[in-house]
């Protein structure tokens, strides 16, 4: 059974997502927070295995909340198409993935079942824009900044693909491995790298310059 918090300061939103995830029999809505600090308080207590957070809230708000939720949850951050700069700084703060606001139900619960495998939820639009978002960003760092030094060249060579949005099948096809190896390579690289999914593999590819916007391998 995959446990879900909802916080989101509109009661109606919540009662929405509620009457939608209630309806799936490995689905179970737990909790609803109104703002950041309650999202907080009640992910640390009842230990959901996903999160669905707002980002504008009162108090604190739902980026301050994700950073402070940590690993302790799959943070999914419900979103709209003006809050593009939320994006980087969101992924940062260690979501999972974005929800569009006016998503279609069926979208919804997928999404949740896919944070709550531990994989990223990153539409392809989502994806461009955030990798737009990096391209006006100085690199901070290069390869020599010490982050990938755990990293096998192959698992290098995985990453980049990761970063450039390949699903695993495709990645076996492009690295001549099978899909099964490819996860037991990304499996490797989030625990060498202390991250707990996709998303944050991608940040830290583009962080660290191994792919950069517009020189995808």
């Amino acid at each position: 059974m995959i446990r879900v918090l909802l916080a989101d300061d509109q009661p109606l939103v919540r009662a929405g997502l509620r009457a939608l995830l209630e309806s799936e029999p490995d689905i179970a809505p737990v909790g609803e927070a109104a703002d950041g600090h309650e999202a907080v308080r009640m992910a640390a207590e009842m230990r959901p295995d996903v999160v669905l957070m707002d980002i504008r809230m009162p108090g604190m708000d739902g980026l301050t909340a994700t950073r402070r939720i940590g690993t302790a949850a799959r943070v999914l951050i419900v979103t709209t198409f003006d809050l593009d700069e939320y994006l980087y700084e969101a992924l940062r703060a260690g979501a999972s993935g974005f929800l569009v606001k006016d998503a279609e139900p069926a979208e919804i619960r997928h999404a949740v079942r896919v944070a709550a495998r531990g994989d990223a939820l990153l539409s392809p639009g989502v994806t461009r824009r955030l990798i737009e978002e990096f391209a006006t960003r100085p690199v901070s760092g290069g390869l020599d900044d010490g982050r990938l030094a755990p990293l096998t060249r192959r698992e290098r060579e995985v990453l980049a693909k990761v970063a450039e949005g390949c699903p695993n099948e495709r990645i076996g096809t492009l690295l001549s491995m099978s899909p099964a190896t490819v996860k037991t390579h990304v499996n490797r690289m989030m625990a060498k790298l202390d991250v707990h999914d996709r998303a944050q593999l991608v940040v830290i590819a583009y962080e660290t310059g191994l792919v950069r916007p517009g020189h995808s391998g």
